[in-house]
């Protein structure tokens, strides 16, 4: 059985500027950054200002209060750092904490 958590009575875009460290080639690594108020439960999803060949963003998470937490896949063959100091737009959505069985 599945459980919902209901309705997101807040949804918030919060702007961050990061700089990420190298990712090594053919992986993918989780980073984590301070983003204030985060609180865990939250479901993140994070836009990359810039495109980077071979660099992707594939998976996004709050792993504790205050910190988010970037997946980055490199698909490359070298090391690649994401473009440093650029400004992420982050998706912040908090669903009520009422748990129903998905019977909606």
């Amino acid at each position: 059985m599945s459980y919902v958590l209901g309705n997101i009575p807040k949804q918030s875009v919060i702007s961050v500027t990061l700089s990420p460290a190298a990712v090594s080639a053919n992986t993918s690594a989780e980073q984590t950054f301070t983003v204030n108020g985060l609180q865990a439960g939250d479901h993140v999803a994070v836009c990359k200002p810039s495109a980077q060949a071979g660099l992707a963003i594939v998976g996004t998470r709050v792993s504790a209060v205050n910190t988010l937490a970037i997946t980055f896949g490199n698909f490359t063959a070298s090391p690649i750092t994401p473009t440093a100091s650029e400004t992420y737009l982050v998706l912040v959505s908090r669903p009520d904490r009422a748990v129903t069985d998905g019977n909606i």
